[in-house]
């Protein structure tokens, strides 16, 4: 492929390691071609890497694959995940994707980057649905428009919102930019899990 193809989710081989593209930006030049800058993170270290690349840079994209797997529990040092009915097992280092955590519910479906064999990341949904377990009373008196408040889900995961919220309410985060979307206490169309992008959600 080439530099200007590279868009926010592609995975590139880097150094010999895959990395996924968390950011772009395009560059003007001087001499009319047109350059990328990018930003990635290395799948199996975490690192933050910047890469500039010429549009028509022919560039190398990893073979990855995604596996569907459900996430059981964290040991503290491995997070567990069971491939459907295989049952087989997968561990990845909670040190390494530490960023993770709050994202993962047990019980959820989640889809592990596989590279050469060996599970690197997790692909974390676009936008996904958490219940409000810790929620400050709304001040009283007069608001100011707009107003946030924090609140905490079931995984630990920190969430400005409205000052409507109540705690037990459920609400739709995008977990691109960990803001808040939407309350969904009276909608049914989207499951427990939420909903995929397409691409992994950036989170470096």
């Amino acid at each position: 492929m080439l530099g200007g193809e590279i868009d926010i989710g592609t995975c590139l081989l880097i150094g010999g390691n895959p990395h996924v593209v968390v950011a772009r930006e395009s560059l003007g030049s001087g001499r009319g071609a047109t350059l990328l800058r990018a930003r990635a993170r290395n799948c199996r270290t975490g690192a933050i890497i910047t890469k500039t690349y010429r549009s028509s840079a022919v560039v190398y994209p990893a073979s990855i694959e995604y596996v569907d797997c459900r996430y059981e529990y964290s040991d503290g040092q491995s997070f567990l995940f069971v491939k459907g009915d295989s049952l087989e097992q997968f561990d990845l280092p909670v040190a390494r994707h530490e960023r993770c955590a709050a994202y993962l519910k047990a019980g959820g479906t989640y889809a592990l980057v596989v590279w050469e064999g060996e599970p690197i990341d997790i692909r974390i949904p676009r936008e996904m649905v958490f219940t409000v377990s810790e929620c400050g009373s709304r001040p009283l008196g007069g608001a100011v428009p707009g107003a946030t408040k924090p609140v905490v889900t079931e995984t630990g995961l920190v969430v400005r919102v409205p000052l409507s919220i109540r705690q037990g309410e459920r609400i739709l985060v995008n977990t691109e930019t960990n803001e808040f979307v939407e309350r969904l206490n009276d909608r049914s169309e989207l499951g427990a899990q939420g909903r995929d992008g397409g691409s992994p959600a950036p989170t470096g």
